[in-house]
C-alpha cells in the first residue's frame, strides 16, 4: 500500500478522446461522422468522447480495437490513468473516516 508522501506525482495524461482524434481520425482523414459509422456508434457518442465529455467504456474499447487495430486493454488503461489523475485533483475534497480502518486494540 502506498502512503501519501511516497506516491509519484502523475502528469496530466491526455484524455483518450484527444488520442483517438490525433492518432486515429486525423491520420486517416476520417470525419467524426465517418468514424462513428465505422465504430457503430452515434456521431454524438463519438463527439462526446472526442471532446472529453465521456470516457472509453469497455464496449468502446473493443470497437476501437476492431476498427483501428489497437488493443482494448490500452484504451482502458489510458482511461483509467485519466480518471485517476482527475480524482487526484479532487483528493482534498474526498472525505473518509480513517478511524474505521485502524485495528482495534487487542
Amino acid at each position: 500500500m502506498e502512503h501519501k508522501g511516497t506516491t509519484m506525482q502523475m502528469h496530466n495524461p491526455a484524455h483518450p478522446g484527444e488520442v483517438i482524434r490525433s492518432a486515429c481520425l486525423t491520420p486517416l482523414g476520417l470525419t467524426v461522422t465517418a468514424a462513428a459509422h465505422a465504430l457503430g456508434v452515434t456521431r454524438k457518442a463519438l463527439s462526446d468522447l472526442l471532446n472529453g465529455h465521456s470516457g472509453v467504456s469497455p464496449d468502446m474499447a473493443i470497437r476501437l480495437e476492431q476498427v483501428f487495430g489497437t488493443t482494448a486493454d490500452a484504451w482502458l488503461r489510458m482511461q483509467m490513468q485519466r480518471d485517476l489523475w482527475e480524482a487526484r485533483q479532487r483528493a482534498a475534497q474526498i472525505k473518509v473516516n480513517r478511524s474505521y480502518a485502524t485495528p482495534a486494540p487487542a
